[in-house]
Protein backbone atom coordinates (compact mmCIF):
# COMPACT_ATOMS: atom_id res chain seq x y z
CA UNK A 1 0.00 0.00 0.00
CA UNK A 2 1.38 3.37 -1.02
CA UNK A 3 2.28 5.67 1.87
CA UNK A 4 0.30 8.91 1.94
CA UNK A 5 2.46 12.02 1.90
CA UNK A 6 0.55 14.29 4.28
CA UNK A 7 3.19 17.01 3.91
CA UNK A 8 2.24 17.49 0.26
CA UNK A 9 -1.50 17.31 0.97
CA UNK A 10 -1.34 20.04 3.59
CA UNK A 11 1.45 22.07 1.91
CA UNK A 12 -0.94 24.92 0.95
CA UNK A 13 -1.63 25.49 4.65
CA UNK A 14 2.04 25.66 5.66
CA UNK A 15 3.89 28.97 5.92
CA UNK A 16 7.63 29.08 5.34
CA UNK A 17 9.18 32.13 7.00
CA UNK A 18 12.33 34.23 6.95
CA UNK A 19 13.23 36.15 10.12
CA UNK A 20 15.65 38.98 10.77
CA UNK A 21 16.01 38.59 14.53
CA UNK A 22 17.63 41.92 15.27
CA UNK A 23 18.78 43.57 18.47
CA UNK A 24 16.67 46.66 17.75
CA UNK A 25 13.98 45.38 15.36
CA UNK A 26 12.66 42.01 14.20
CA UNK A 27 11.21 41.48 10.74
CA UNK A 28 9.29 38.50 9.39
CA UNK A 29 8.84 37.53 5.73
CA UNK A 30 6.13 35.03 4.76
CA UNK A 31 6.71 32.95 1.64
CA UNK A 32 4.47 34.20 -1.13
CA UNK A 33 3.42 37.31 0.81
CA UNK A 34 6.55 39.34 1.57
CA UNK A 35 7.37 41.25 4.76
CA UNK A 36 4.40 41.10 7.11
CA UNK A 37 5.96 42.09 10.45
CA UNK A 38 8.42 44.85 11.32
CA UNK A 39 8.43 45.52 15.05
CA UNK A 40 10.89 46.45 17.82
CA UNK A 41 12.62 43.54 19.58
CA UNK A 42 11.25 44.56 22.97
CA UNK A 43 9.23 42.59 25.53
CA UNK A 44 7.46 44.02 28.61
CA UNK A 45 7.28 41.64 31.60
CA UNK A 46 5.50 41.83 34.94
CA UNK A 47 8.26 40.74 37.32
CA UNK A 48 5.79 39.92 40.10
CA UNK A 49 3.85 37.37 38.04
CA UNK A 50 6.28 36.58 35.23
CA UNK A 51 3.51 37.48 32.77
CA UNK A 52 4.42 39.00 29.41
CA UNK A 53 2.38 42.20 29.07
CA UNK A 54 3.38 43.40 25.62
CA UNK A 55 5.69 42.59 22.71
CA UNK A 56 6.97 44.74 19.86
CA UNK A 57 5.64 48.27 19.37
CA UNK A 58 3.42 48.20 22.46
CA UNK A 59 6.39 47.16 24.60
CA UNK A 60 8.73 49.79 23.14
CA UNK A 61 6.32 52.56 24.16
CA UNK A 62 6.82 51.38 27.75
CA UNK A 63 10.65 51.67 27.70
CA UNK A 64 11.70 54.09 30.44
CA UNK A 65 8.08 54.62 31.51
CA UNK A 66 7.27 51.53 33.59
CA UNK A 67 6.78 51.12 37.35
CA UNK A 68 9.37 49.09 39.25
CA UNK A 69 7.67 45.72 38.84
CA UNK A 70 7.29 46.02 35.06
CA UNK A 71 10.44 45.60 32.98
CA UNK A 72 10.70 46.42 29.28
CA UNK A 73 13.70 44.47 27.98
CA UNK A 74 15.47 43.60 24.76
CA UNK A 75 15.96 39.80 24.78
CA UNK A 76 18.79 40.12 22.24
CA UNK A 77 21.93 42.01 23.16
CA UNK A 78 24.58 42.84 20.56
CA UNK A 79 23.15 40.37 18.08
CA UNK A 80 22.88 37.32 20.36
CA UNK A 81 20.19 35.91 22.65
CA UNK A 82 20.56 37.11 26.23
CA UNK A 83 17.24 35.71 27.50
CA UNK A 84 16.24 32.44 25.86
CA UNK A 85 12.70 32.14 27.26
CA UNK A 86 11.75 35.72 26.41
CA UNK A 87 13.19 35.35 22.89
CA UNK A 88 11.13 32.19 22.43
CA UNK A 89 7.98 34.03 23.56
CA UNK A 90 8.72 36.92 21.22
CA UNK A 91 9.24 34.57 18.27
CA UNK A 92 6.07 32.67 19.14
CA UNK A 93 4.17 35.97 19.18
CA UNK A 94 5.51 36.95 15.74
CA UNK A 95 4.82 33.46 14.35
CA UNK A 96 1.24 33.51 15.64
CA UNK A 97 0.64 36.90 14.00
CA UNK A 98 1.45 35.39 10.60
CA UNK A 99 -0.71 32.27 10.92
CA UNK A 100 -3.26 31.78 8.17
CA UNK A 101 -4.61 28.27 8.80
CA UNK A 102 -7.02 27.05 11.44
CA UNK A 103 -5.73 23.48 11.60
CA UNK A 104 -4.11 23.43 15.05
CA UNK A 105 -2.65 19.96 14.50
CA UNK A 106 -0.52 21.16 11.57
CA UNK A 107 3.01 22.57 11.90
CA UNK A 108 2.23 26.02 10.50
CA UNK A 109 5.90 26.88 10.06
CA UNK A 110 7.72 23.86 8.59
CA UNK A 111 10.78 25.86 7.50
CA UNK A 112 12.25 29.06 8.92
CA UNK A 113 15.37 30.92 7.74
CA UNK A 114 16.94 33.17 10.39
CA UNK A 115 19.75 35.69 9.92
CA UNK A 116 22.63 35.58 12.41
CA UNK A 117 25.75 37.75 12.81
CA UNK A 118 29.08 36.52 11.46
CA UNK A 119 31.34 34.94 14.02
CA UNK A 120 28.58 33.72 16.34
CA UNK A 121 29.65 30.73 18.42
CA UNK A 122 28.11 27.28 18.15
CA UNK A 123 26.39 27.85 21.50
CA UNK A 124 24.86 31.10 20.23
CA UNK A 125 23.70 29.43 17.02
CA UNK A 126 22.14 26.58 18.95
CA UNK A 127 20.30 29.09 21.12
CA UNK A 128 18.73 30.73 18.03
CA UNK A 129 17.76 27.37 16.56
CA UNK A 130 16.30 26.09 19.85
CA UNK A 131 14.29 29.27 20.36
CA UNK A 132 12.81 29.04 16.85
CA UNK A 133 11.96 25.34 17.26
CA UNK A 134 10.40 25.94 20.66
CA UNK A 135 8.31 28.73 19.12
CA UNK A 136 6.89 26.32 16.51
CA UNK A 137 9.39 25.93 13.66
CA UNK A 138 9.91 22.40 12.33
CA UNK A 139 13.12 23.05 10.38
CA UNK A 140 15.48 25.93 11.09
CA UNK A 141 18.09 27.24 8.68
CA UNK A 142 20.62 29.90 9.66
CA UNK A 143 22.17 32.39 7.26
CA UNK A 144 24.90 34.92 8.01
CA UNK A 145 23.48 38.42 7.86
CA UNK A 146 25.92 39.94 5.32
CA UNK A 147 25.10 37.14 2.87
CA UNK A 148 21.37 37.59 3.46
CA UNK A 149 21.72 41.35 3.00
CA UNK A 150 23.65 40.90 -0.25
CA UNK A 151 20.96 38.54 -1.55
CA UNK A 152 18.31 41.07 -0.47
CA UNK A 153 20.17 43.73 -2.46
CA UNK A 154 20.10 41.34 -5.46
CA UNK A 155 23.88 41.20 -5.69
CA UNK A 156 25.45 38.24 -7.58
CA UNK A 157 26.85 36.48 -4.49
CA UNK A 158 27.25 33.09 -6.20
CA UNK A 159 29.55 34.40 -8.93
CA UNK A 160 33.36 34.47 -8.79
CA UNK A 161 33.21 38.15 -8.05
CA UNK A 162 34.05 40.07 -4.90
CA UNK A 163 31.25 41.86 -3.04
CA UNK A 164 32.06 44.10 -0.07
CA UNK A 165 29.13 44.72 2.26
CA UNK A 166 28.79 46.63 5.53
CA UNK A 167 25.74 45.95 7.70
CA UNK A 168 25.37 48.43 10.58
CA UNK A 169 22.48 47.19 12.69
CA UNK A 170 21.26 47.85 16.22
CA UNK A 171 23.62 45.59 18.17
CA UNK A 172 26.39 44.67 15.72
CA UNK A 173 28.21 45.99 12.68
CA UNK A 174 29.20 43.35 10.13
CA UNK A 175 31.92 44.00 7.56
CA UNK A 176 32.26 41.16 5.05
CA UNK A 177 33.71 40.28 1.67
CA UNK A 178 31.69 37.69 -0.25
CA UNK A 179 32.57 35.57 -3.29
CA UNK A 180 31.17 32.31 -4.70
CA UNK A 181 28.41 32.19 -2.12
CA UNK A 182 30.72 32.36 0.91
CA UNK A 183 32.44 34.86 3.16
CA UNK A 184 36.09 35.36 2.26
CA UNK A 185 36.96 37.61 5.20
CA UNK A 186 34.95 39.55 7.77
CA UNK A 187 34.89 41.64 10.92
CA UNK A 188 32.04 41.65 13.44
CA UNK A 189 31.87 44.46 16.01
CA UNK A 190 29.60 44.93 19.00
CA UNK A 191 29.35 48.58 18.01
CA UNK A 192 26.28 49.81 16.14
CA UNK A 193 23.07 51.81 16.57
CA UNK A 194 22.54 50.99 20.25
CA UNK A 195 26.10 52.03 21.06
CA UNK A 196 25.52 55.32 19.22
CA UNK A 197 22.53 55.95 21.52
CA UNK A 198 24.67 55.30 24.62
CA UNK A 199 27.37 57.60 23.23
CA UNK A 200 24.83 60.41 22.85
CA UNK A 201 23.55 59.89 26.40
CA UNK A 202 27.10 60.05 27.81
CA UNK A 203 28.05 63.10 25.74
CA UNK A 204 25.02 65.12 26.90
CA UNK A 205 25.74 64.17 30.51
CA UNK A 206 29.32 65.39 30.23
CA UNK A 207 28.77 68.53 28.14
CA UNK A 208 25.34 69.74 29.20
CA UNK A 209 24.87 67.92 32.55
CA UNK A 210 21.58 66.59 31.18
CA UNK A 211 20.43 63.00 31.72
CA UNK A 212 18.23 61.67 28.93
CA UNK A 213 16.80 58.24 28.17
CA UNK A 214 17.72 55.82 25.40
CA UNK A 215 14.56 56.54 23.44
CA UNK A 216 15.24 60.30 23.47
CA UNK A 217 18.82 59.66 22.32
CA UNK A 218 17.60 57.51 19.45
CA UNK A 219 15.04 60.11 18.38
CA UNK A 220 17.71 62.83 18.37
CA UNK A 221 20.07 60.60 16.37
CA UNK A 222 17.40 59.98 13.74
CA UNK A 223 16.22 63.58 13.61
CA UNK A 224 19.55 65.43 13.33
CA UNK A 225 22.37 62.87 13.45
CA UNK A 226 25.26 63.14 10.97
CA UNK A 227 28.55 61.29 10.59
CA UNK A 228 30.39 64.41 9.38
CA UNK A 229 30.23 68.15 9.99
CA UNK A 230 27.92 69.96 7.56
CA UNK A 231 27.12 73.55 6.64
CA UNK A 232 23.51 72.96 7.64
CA UNK A 233 23.79 72.35 11.39
CA UNK A 234 20.41 70.82 12.28
CA UNK A 235 18.92 71.44 15.71
CA UNK A 236 16.65 69.49 18.08
CA UNK A 237 15.21 70.08 21.53
CA UNK A 238 15.84 67.32 24.05
CA UNK A 239 14.33 67.02 27.52
CA UNK A 240 15.69 65.26 30.57
CA UNK A 241 16.89 65.81 34.14
CA UNK A 242 19.49 68.39 35.02
CA UNK A 243 22.20 66.53 36.93
CA UNK A 244 23.13 69.60 38.99
CA UNK A 245 19.68 70.78 40.09
CA UNK A 246 17.90 67.45 39.85
CA UNK A 247 15.03 69.24 38.10
CA UNK A 248 13.52 68.77 34.62
CA UNK A 249 15.37 70.67 31.92
CA UNK A 250 15.50 71.05 28.15
CA UNK A 251 18.30 72.10 25.83
CA UNK A 252 18.85 72.58 22.12
CA UNK A 253 21.48 70.32 20.57
CA UNK A 254 22.88 70.28 17.03
CA UNK A 255 23.98 67.69 14.51
CA UNK A 256 27.54 68.64 15.43
CA UNK A 257 26.82 67.41 18.98
CA UNK A 258 25.65 64.07 17.60
CA UNK A 259 28.67 63.83 15.30
CA UNK A 260 31.10 64.47 18.17
CA UNK A 261 29.34 62.05 20.50
CA UNK A 262 29.49 59.08 18.11
CA UNK A 263 32.76 59.75 16.29
CA UNK A 264 34.78 57.35 18.47
CA UNK A 265 32.39 54.46 17.73
CA UNK A 266 32.26 55.40 14.03
CA UNK A 267 36.07 55.42 13.90
CA UNK A 268 36.15 51.86 15.27
CA UNK A 269 33.83 50.75 12.47
CA UNK A 270 36.09 52.53 9.96
CA UNK A 271 39.12 50.70 11.38
CA UNK A 272 37.30 47.36 10.97
CA UNK A 273 36.55 48.25 7.35
CA UNK A 274 40.21 49.08 6.70
CA UNK A 275 41.36 45.86 8.40
CA UNK A 276 38.96 43.83 6.23
CA UNK A 277 40.23 45.58 3.09
CA UNK A 278 43.79 44.75 4.16
CA UNK A 279 42.90 41.03 4.36
CA UNK A 280 41.04 40.94 1.04
CA UNK A 281 42.82 39.05 -1.78
CA UNK A 282 44.04 41.38 -4.57
CA UNK A 283 41.76 39.98 -7.31
CA UNK A 284 38.69 40.39 -5.13
CA UNK A 285 39.81 43.85 -4.05
CA UNK A 286 40.02 44.79 -7.72
CA UNK A 287 36.32 43.87 -8.08
CA UNK A 288 35.44 45.92 -5.00
CA UNK A 289 37.34 48.97 -6.29
CA UNK A 290 35.31 48.77 -9.48
CA UNK A 291 31.89 47.99 -7.98
CA UNK A 292 32.20 49.84 -4.68
CA UNK A 293 31.17 49.04 -1.13
CA UNK A 294 27.51 48.37 -0.27
CA UNK A 295 26.01 49.75 2.92
CA UNK A 296 22.94 48.21 4.60
CA UNK A 297 21.20 48.17 7.99
CA UNK A 298 19.66 50.94 10.07
CA UNK A 299 23.06 52.60 10.47
CA UNK A 300 23.12 53.23 6.73
CA UNK A 301 20.41 55.85 7.35
CA UNK A 302 22.74 58.02 9.47
CA UNK A 303 23.29 61.15 7.42
CA UNK A 304 26.54 61.26 5.42
CA UNK A 305 27.95 58.00 6.75
CA UNK A 306 28.48 56.86 3.15
CA UNK A 307 30.49 60.03 2.45
CA UNK A 308 32.63 59.49 5.55
CA UNK A 309 33.44 55.88 4.62
CA UNK A 310 34.16 56.87 1.01
CA UNK A 311 36.60 59.57 2.15
CA UNK A 312 38.35 57.17 4.54
CA UNK A 313 38.79 54.16 2.23
CA UNK A 314 39.00 55.94 -1.13
CA UNK A 315 36.37 53.72 -2.77
CA UNK A 316 32.78 54.30 -3.89
CA UNK A 317 30.13 53.58 -1.24
CA UNK A 318 26.51 52.85 -2.13
CA UNK A 319 23.54 52.70 0.22
CA UNK A 320 21.16 50.06 -1.09
CA UNK A 321 17.44 50.72 -1.41
CA UNK A 322 15.52 50.20 1.85
CA UNK A 323 18.62 49.19 3.87
CA UNK A 324 16.56 48.35 6.98
CA UNK A 325 14.88 45.36 5.33
CA UNK A 326 17.83 43.98 3.32
CA UNK A 327 18.49 40.98 5.60
CA UNK A 328 14.88 39.79 5.80
CA UNK A 329 14.37 40.36 2.06
CA UNK A 330 17.43 38.20 1.43
CA UNK A 331 16.08 35.54 3.79
CA UNK A 332 12.79 35.74 1.91
CA UNK A 333 14.49 35.15 -1.43
CA UNK A 334 16.25 32.14 0.11
CA UNK A 335 13.05 30.63 1.53
CA UNK A 336 11.32 31.16 -1.84
CA UNK A 337 14.22 29.38 -3.62
CA UNK A 338 15.62 27.08 -0.94
CA UNK A 339 17.21 24.53 -3.28
CA UNK A 340 19.04 27.25 -5.22
CA UNK A 341 20.46 28.91 -2.11
CA UNK A 342 20.93 25.89 0.17
CA UNK A 343 24.72 26.13 -0.12
CA UNK A 344 24.79 29.64 1.40
CA UNK A 345 23.07 28.46 4.59
CA UNK A 346 25.11 27.50 7.62
CA UNK A 347 25.07 23.83 8.58
CA UNK A 348 22.06 22.83 10.69
CA UNK A 349 23.25 22.18 14.23
CA UNK A 350 20.58 19.67 15.10
CA UNK A 351 18.89 16.98 13.09
CA UNK A 352 15.85 18.17 11.17
CA UNK A 353 12.58 16.67 12.28
CA UNK A 354 10.85 14.57 9.69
Amino acid sequence: MKKINFSKIFAPFYQDLAVDLGTANSLVYVKGKGIVIQEPSVVAINQKTGQILAIGREAKIMVGRTPGHILAIKPLVRGVISDFEVTEQMLRYFFEKTKKNSFSFLPAFPRVVIGIPCGTTEVERRAVERAARSAGAKEVYLIEEPIAAAIGAKLPIQEAKGIFIIDIGGGTSEVAVISLGGIVTFRSLKIAGDQFNHDIIQYLQQKYKLLIGERTAEEAKIAIGSAISTKEDLKATVRGRNLITGLPDEIIITSEDIKRSIEKSISQIIEAIKATIDETPPEILSDVMQEGIYLVGGGALLRNIDILIKNEVKMPVKIIDDPLTAVVRGGGIVIENLDKYREVLTKNLSEELS
